[in-house]
């Protein structure tokens, strides 16, 4: 915004530069008014974030407010006046390039293309890019820290505030990890300018993450298919899972939930909600199909629930009888339907399974 004043028509300056009381009067350029614009804010107690803006311009503005002499009343009044009313015209700025506009539409454009777009360093840098490094978590730093030579990963671990960092070396071998502590005694004079181009060759890396065309895993994607199949695909698919890859087929069965985990994984002050939200014919057939099945599964969901309402279902489902297998399972299936849909919606919280 500063630097995009436009040029104002000559002012009369008393003094700017080396004071002369014979010199005509003169026109200020952009990068001036920039600059009494500057000094005006911070001697006003404004909290001006320039850190955004390209090097070359931050270093413009210094320059050119170390060069500005004294500036009389009237044209500091000038400068100031048609900066208000600047802003005052301005109805929607943009200016903020490609990487603000991919910021602002974060979520709305083809995470493929802002992949493409990164990948061809043709979105630029903004801010100080360790922001964006220091706030990553170690395990995400680990991989980038293990591509690096051990001088830019010493540059990288001293940038981190001293809990990650000693996180860090707790995840990487014991060799790597002591030649890259040696180096941190050895970046001493290291620029900063050199610092910060590290830093923002290291974002880039960081933005660089591959668009994959599934938001989830494949545990997640097999375990939430085969929560939904019939038992009996289920178990066929299980044992063709564990013969051809265990640990995978160990995964999998970790992430399903069935009838039969209820149990050890819902939480009995949440079962009379999940009753309530269930059609009461449905929940009826669902626990006569589990009865001689899952008996465990049906007597922890009735036993959660008040005596009374325990009782009326156990009538019914004494009247109910046997059951059409196909039904009873579609019916245990609409209850566990129910119970992943209240915790996404964060209504339940499902007990963790232990490993």
């Amino acid at each position: 915004m500063l630097s995009d004043l436009p040029d104002l028509p000559p002012l009369p300056m008393g003094e700017v530069g080396l004071p002369s009381p014979s010199s005509p009067p003169v026109a200020l350029s952009r990068k001036q008014k920039a600059a009494i614009v500057v000094q005006l804010a911070m001697r006003g107690g404004a909290s001006l974030s320039l850190a955004h803006l390209p090097e070359n311009i931050q270093s413009d503005l210094l320059h050119q407010i170390g060069d500005l002499g004294p500036v009389d009343g009237d044209t500091v009044a000038a400068v100031a006046d048609e900066f208000a009313q600047a802003l005052e015209s301005g109805g929607l700025t943009g200016g903020a390039g490609l990487a603000g506009a991919l910021e602002l539409l974060e979520g709305a454009v083809s995470p493929a293309l802002v992949q493409r777009l990164k990948q061809t360093n043709t979105v630029p840098q903004r801010g100080d890019p360790w922001d964006k490094i220091t706030d990553k978590e170690p395990e995400d730093l680990v991989p980038l820290i293990e591509r690096e030579s051990t001088e830019v990963a010493a540059v990288l671990l001293s940038k981190l505030n001293v809990s990650k960092a000693a996180a860090i070396l707790g995840l990487m071998p014991g060799d790597r990890a002591r030649r890259i502590t040696y180096a941190i005694s050895q970046i001493g004079a290291v620029r900063p300018d050199a610092v910060y181009r590290i830093g923002q060759a290291l974002a880039r890396v960081l933005d660089i993450v591959p668009v994959t065309a599934f938001s989830d895993g494949p545990v997640a994607r097999v375990g939430a298919i085969l929560n939904s199949s019939r038992s009996s695909t289920r178990n066929e698919v299980l044992a063709g899972l564990e013969e051809a890859d265990a640990t995978f087929a160990e995964e999998v069965r970790k992430s399903i939930f069935t009838f039969a985990n209820i149990p050890g994984r819902v939480d009995a002050r949440d079962v009379p909600k999940i009753v309530r939200q269930i059609d009461q014919d449905v929940m009826v057939l669902a626990l006569a199909a589990a009865m001689p099945e899952l008996p465990e599964a049906a007597e922890f969901i009735l036993s959660a629930m008040s005596r009374r309402m325990a009782d009326a279902l156990r009538g019914e489902i004494e009247e109910k009888g046997e059951v059409d297998a196909t039904e009873g399972e579609d019916a245990m299936g609409a209850v566990v339907a129910k119970i992943r849909e209240l915790e996404e919606a964060g209504e339940i919280y499902l007990i963790a399974e232990e490993s």
